[in-house]
């Protein structure tokens, strides 16, 4: 992302500089489910590929048995634990926990222990228990994959962020439903709250 034409100026501030990895990363998967996988719903742009990359990573993070978390926007079914983030998005309260729309999607479905945070916010932390969850598995990384990009992975990153994680973005593994606001909040996660490093970096630099 140093191709940023704007990117001088945060060098100039000190931004961009390298957290790096800890011993012990932890692998947290915002929102990949059917309704964001749908461009009929709430998908679309790069969404598709970064799934397919995802399911790359989750393996290789299975057999390095990392702590992995899965999250899902879940509401009541009959809105009652519905906010401020609805009046925005109201077709967000199509995801109940019954929904087709909210259910994980297969190439990535959980396996036995990995933990499933249902939120109702953009944040994976915002009102969970993830960040007790990381702390109990002795996580001191979080690598981030998810979408969408602009929205619940960035509130994710940043809050992982403020709980003191190191956190790692995985370039390759998010996605947006339009690529402007992916690209642009890559590009700013990476200055102030966040390593990027493709799926392939990731995974060289912790078998290294």
């Amino acid at each position: 992302m140093s191709g940023h034409p704007e990117a001088d100026i945060y060098h100039r501030q000190g931004m961009g500089q390298h957290a790096g990895m800890g011993a012990r990363p932890a692998l947290v998967i915002v929102d990949f489910v059917v309704g964001f996988a749908d461009p009929a719903h709430f998908g679309g742009g790069n969404i598709a590929p970064a799934i397919a990359e995802t399911a790359k990573l989750l393996a290789f993070a299975r057999a390095r048995r990392w702590p992995v978390a899965h999250t899902r926007v879940v509401y009541a079914e009959d809105g009652a634990d519905a906010g401020v983030f609805t009046l925005k998005a109201p077709s967000l309260l199509k995801l109940t926990e019954t929904s087709p729309l909210s259910q994980i999607v297969p190439e990535l479905a959980p396996a036995r222990g990995e933990h499933i945070v249902r939120k109702q916010g953009a944040s994976g932390f915002f009102g969970t228990g993830l960040a007790a969850w990381l702390t109990q598995q002795r996580a001191d990384t979080v690598v981030v994959a998810g979408c969408t990009t602009s929205g619940c992975v960035r509130a994710t990153v940043v809050d992982s962020m403020q709980h003191n994680f190191r956190t790692v973005v995985a370039t390759d593994c998010v996605g947006d439903r339009a690529l402007g606001p992916h690209e642009a909040n890559l590009f700013d996660m990476g200055q102030k709250y966040a390593d990027l490093m493709t799926r392939a970096a990731i995974e060289a630099a912790v078998s290294g």
